[in-house]
């Protein structure tokens, strides 16, 4: 049953597809480990984006035991331990727990272009609320002043991050040529290469480029992640509000785009907290809307993230 649970765990998004997770079975329960040796150095020194996966793939794991009829409790803990999980009163699974466990295989990155159809104006709504449920908040980007803002932040991180040799080193390090790899992010998934006039910047994965722009949605729901505090137990509870968030877009039958760029150079982080909540501490940028399914990123087999 565990090793089944952490089968759908390991769905979770991370940062270039790095899985920087690990499980362990306890007497007790189980925990969910950082696993440093996947960090990545220049992007992420302090490790926040991997705790935030992490916390993604708790959430799941979390999803997973409700469903099998195990629901668990959970605790942070410090150190490369971030999350102890033990079993919970026994209940059966919601019928919201049964649909957002059926997302877990569907859900996958937006690395391509979005249609231009106006998402249903509930969406925002319940997204916001599941956001809500794990103690984070999502504060939508409205107005053309603001997105125009957030673009711009988002743009200058992406060129202060390409200006630095090792961000360009360590990028190509997880872009590989080839769709088996069960890391990284292959040509498959890659989308096509960022064109200068699409409304938010996308890192160039090494996706074929294209004449003209490819993002022909004029009104584009864009997202911040917050919540309250910056510390390492702080970002894996972002993490759950984040793949709560992300399997109830798939469950509406959004797609969702990420961009972590502005919060990867800290004097532009702090300068996308002025412009959209300055209590809150942005985690991610995220957009939703229509797009047909693309190629999803491999994951490691269930043996490799297993501890004795």
């Amino acid at each position: 049953m565990f090793a089944a649970a952490v089968g759908d765990a390991v769905w979770a998004p991370s940062i270039h597809n790095s899985q920087p997770w690990r499980f362990r079975c306890t007497a007790d329960g189980a925990d969910v480990l950082l696993d440093e040796r996947r960090r990545l150095a220049v992007c992420d020194p302090d490790g926040r984006m991997a705790r935030i996966s992490c916390g993604a793939a708790a959430y799941n794991l979390r999803l997973a035991l409700a469903v099998g009829g195990l629901p668990a409790r959970h605790r942070q803990e410090s150190g490369s331990t971030l999350l102890h999980m033990w079993p919970g009163p026994q209940r059966p699974p919601t019928p919201l727990e049964r649909r957002l466990h059926r997302q877990i295989p569907r859900r996958h990155t937006n690395r391509g272009p979005f249609a231009d159809s106006p998402v249903d104006t509930r969406a925002p709504l319940v997204l916001a609320e599941a956001a809500r449920r794990e103690g984070g908040q999502l504060d939508f980007v409205t107005g053309e002043p603001a997105l125009a803002a957030l673009t711009a932040l988002i743009r200058t991180a992406e060129a202060r991050q390409l200006a630095d040799p090792a961000y360009a080193e360590e990028l190509r390090a997880w872009t590989t040529d080839a769709d088996h790899r069960v890391e990284g992010i292959g040509p498959c998934a890659a989308g096509a290469a960022p064109h200068p006039a699409e409304a938010l910047t996308r890192r160039d994965f090494g996706g074929a480029g294209h004449d003209t722009t490819r993002d022909v949605s004029h009104q584009p729901v864009v997202a911040v992640l917050a919540v309250l505090g910056d510390g390492p137990a702080d970002a894996v509870r972002a993490g759950m509000a984040l793949q709560c968030v992300l399997l109830t877009a798939a469950d509406l039958g959004l797609a969702t785009a990420m961009f972590s760029q502005p919060v990867e150079v800290p004097a532009i982080r702090e300068r996308l907290r002025c412009v959209v909540n300055p209590i809150q501490d942005p985690q991610l940028v995220l957009r939703f809307g229509y797009a047909p399914t693309t190629c999803y990123t491999n994951r490691r087999p269930v043996a490799d993230v297993l501890e004795a």
